[in-house]
């Protein structure tokens, strides 16, 4: 290979790289300007995912597909209030106790500065408390702002959660419907390529939500359990702040683990914080080692760095909710570009737009030229003016006798044509 065809390719795989990063910061940029609509379409789609399959199963044994749709659904939205509900007045309750203990934690916290290694005055420390105060009050325009931002968010948010209801409710009832009509605007070859990669998106989507959320009770529910019997406050908020927590991997866990041990601090001391501490560890690893490999094998096969990279970009573009939403959508868009993959689309195995493949069977022989015959597939053509191939020389004495049936294929008189050639001979002999 001479350095000028080196230097070509090197030039179109630069400029093609150029084109697809170039077209991913649009579509970045694009779904960050359009994330009121995309993600509420993203997560009523994982929703969609929990909620067809008893919907399926209710509608095979005769309930109509519309009612199924509405039980599901209703069901489980009263079920999330219910549990809210439920665990509000025990969270009040253990908050106001928390209160006096909290004080007493920073006054236990002011006394080591002053004791501890630090060796900081009463004094110093005052002023240290006067400024940040006043810093408080005289941000007061940085903290209308912040009011109004939020505001805006809190109705985008809002916003967003009836659209998610709206569309989930679509997606689970007319969904085999949709799917249909999309794919009768397709060939007919690519039906089934559209098909199978929808396939497999909704199972590694519905794979990650229901592997997750076992993932995500089983921490819940250790951390829980160790957190009682350590003898921590606020038991069942931080259970369920572990729960919700584990839909962001990596990041979730370390968040967690990290305000159950801070109200440990405050509640218990250095040591209640340090078990809580050594609870959570070991929780993570069970989960990570043990729980996880078997139940999100086959839905996420993401290494932590691609994680951590899908947790950042989707936080920057929508948020807490975008970075919930990063990993299933990296998962989807893996398993995706396997079954491209595995139909040699994408890949080493896919065959260049300007090089198609060679179906045009062995070359032609040139004008006036000659050519051997092909490898394979020598028989004696049919017809008056055909040539007859060379016989080839038995080796041995079954293929003596073999060999005029084999150069007879295909030409049912040669047999009769032999014999009558052989009679002049015979007779002289």
């Amino acid at each position: 290979m001479t350095t000028d065809s080196v230097l070509d390719r090197a030039a179109q795989m630069t400029w093609r790289t150029l084109v697809v990063v170039a077209g991913v910061i649009v579509a970045v940029l694009a779904l960050a300007k359009l994330r009121v609509l995309v993600l509420p379409v993203i997560v009523a789609l994982l929703l969609a995912t929990v909620l067809a399959p008893p919907v399926q199963w209710a509608h095979r044994h005769g309930v109509p597909r519309t009612l199924a749709t509405w039980f599901f659904l209703l069901g489980s939205l009263g079920g999330l209030v219910w549990l809210l509900v439920s665990l509000a007045p025990s969270v009040v309750d253990e908050f106001g106790d928390l209160g006096p203990t909290l004080q007493e934690g920073i006054t236990r916290i002011e006394a080591w500065l002053v004791e501890g290694p630090l060796q900081l005055s009463q004094e110093q420390i005052d002023r240290y408390t006067d400024q940040i105060t006043e810093q408080v009050r005289g941000s007061g325009q940085s903290i209308v702002s912040g009011v109004v931002a939020g505001a805006v968010l809190a109705g985008e948010v809002v916003a967003g959660l009836i659209l998610t209801f709206v569309l989930l409710f679509f997606f689970v009832k007319d969904g085999e419907k949709m799917c249909a009509f999309g794919l009768r605007q397709l060939r007919g070859e690519q039906q089934e390529l559209a098909r199978a990669l929808g396939r497999r998106a909704w199972v590694s989507g519905g794979g990650y939500v229901r592997g997750t959320a076992v993932v995500a009770f089983v921490d819940a529910v250790g951390i829980g359990l160790g957190l009682w019997a350590i003898g921590v406050p606020l038991v069942l908020p931080l259970a369920l702040l572990t729960f919700f927590a584990a839909f962001f991997p990596l990041v979730g866990a370390v968040a967690a683990g990290a305000v159950a041990a801070l109200v440990a601090l405050v509640s218990g001391g250095l040591s209640q914080a340090l078990l809580v501490v050594g609870l959570v560890v070991l929780v993570q690893q069970v989960e990570s080692n043990v729980l996880a490999p078997v139940v999100l094998a086959r839905a996420v096969a993401l290494h932590p760095v691609v994680i951590l990279l899908a947790l950042t970009g989707g936080a920057i573009i929508g948020g807490i909710i975008g970075a919930f939403l990063a990993v299933p959508v990296s998962a989807v868009v893996v398993a995706v570009t396997s079954e491209l993959k595995a139909r040699d689309i994408v890949g080493p195995g896919a065959s260049s737009p300007g090089q198609p493949q060679d179906d045009s069977g062995p070359p032609e022989p040139e004008p006036g030229g000659k050519s051997d015959p092909p490898a394979a597939d020598q028989g004696t053509p049919s017809g008056d003016g055909a040539e007859k191939p060379a016989e080839l020389e038995p080796v041995v004495a079954g293929e003596l006798n073999a060999a005029p049936a084999i150069a007879d294929h295909g030409d049912p008189g040669a047999a009769d044509r032999r014999a009558g050639e052989r009679e002049p001979g015979d007779a002289q002999g």
